[in-house]
């Protein structure tokens, strides 16, 4: 069976990219064994290392930055079109921190992947992680999710949980998220890839 098809959209460092490409490379199988490949990679923005990630390892790259557009339903067009350009089977918004529109979700949901730093459907939005802090949760986490048209509202794939700290800030509890977002977001997207899955109604069966 072919390798899946991955464009891997990113907003910064990409790390969770890398994650992906470094699992990639440490398959034995490669890609074929891992069951995806990376075939593109997009972003909103120049000059970022995500880009250079890609770049290093050979991956054709795509920008459409948002003020390039005269509005952003021609942007949601433009970069549904330029993901659409690779073919892509999944798409993964690997720290893209731009919220895509209907064209997108039209063309690519129930196959584009999201990661988010809290156990959805708690603390959803841009502040998953301080809004636990401040809501005194004991409990926190991350979660991996295919995209709809709300904002962390779509079916869960999975979730991975963190404890919270006593006396710990944002910043040192995200990164803890991330070091479980990033491994989690590698097992989900080759195990959806190798296996194949299905949605029904909220619920996400990997087969």
């Amino acid at each position: 069976m072919a390798a899946s098809r991955l464009v891997v959209l990113v907003s910064g460092s990409g790390t969770n990219l890398q994650a992906l490409l470094d699992a990639i490379d440490a398959h034995p199988g490669g890609s074929e064994g891992f069951g995806a490949e990376v075939v593109a990679v997009g972003a909103d923005r120049e000059n970022i290392a995500g880009l250079e990630r890609a770049e290093k390892a050979g991956i054709p790259t795509f920008v459409c930055p948002v003020k390039g557009y005269g509005s952003r339903a021609e942007w949601d067009v433009a970069l549904t079109e330029a993901t659409d350009a690779y073919a892509p089977d999944l798409v993964v918004s690997a720290g893209f921190m731009k919220i895509v529109g209907k064209v997108f979700i039209d063309r690519f949901g129930g196959r584009f992947i999201n990661t988010h730093p809290a156990l959805l459907p708690a603390f959803p939005g841009a502040h998953g992680v301080r809004d636990a802090l401040a809501y005194g949760a004991k409990v926190t986490g991350c979660t991996v999710h295919f995209v709809d048209s709300g904002v962390d509202t779509g079916p869960i794939i999975a979730q991975g949980v963190v404890e919270v700290r006593d006396e710990e800030d944002e910043a040192a509890l995200h990164e803890r998220i991330k070091e479980v977002e990033r491994q989690l977001l590698v097992d989900v997207v080759g195990r959806l890839a190798r296996h194949g899955y299905r949605i029904e109604g909220r619920k996400v069966t990997i087969q």
